[in-house]
């Protein structure tokens, strides 16, 4: 868990940039304009600022889970941040995904777990 929360600076700082940029890219976008090379251009922007975010998650050894969603592996479960969370405030085990996520403090009271 030290070394999750060690990351979160940067992962917050990497995903806000990120997420900054994927908004100007929508902006930009005008679903209602049929499909041109300026859509396409637009889509391709979209999904290179997505693929450098989960590059760049992936360097840092987090496992991506989803769009601005990722996990931490503890050996029993996961540790699961998403943006704009201010830090990592839940946990889910394996086979568990982000629908069935609980409260960390929650976790750590009933099962004292190693990482904690």
């Amino acid at each position: 868990m030290a070394q999750a929360n060690a990351l979160m600076p940067l992962l917050r700082s990497i995903t806000r940039r990120a997420h900054q940029s994927l908004q100007a890219a929508r902006n930009e976008f005008d679903p209602t304009t049929p499909a041109t090379v300026q859509s396409r251009a637009i889509e391709a922007t979209y999904q290179a600022i997505v693929e450098r975010w989960v590059a760049k998650m992936e360097r840092l050894g987090v496992i991506v889970k989803g769009l601005w969603l990722l996990d931490f592996d503890t050996g029993d479960g996961y540790l699961c941040w998403k943006y704009p969370e201010a830090t990592i405030f839940h946990y889910h085990e394996y086979g568990e995904d982000f629908s069935q996520r609980r409260h960390l403090l929650e976790v750590i009271r009933e099962t004292t777990p190693d990482w904690a």
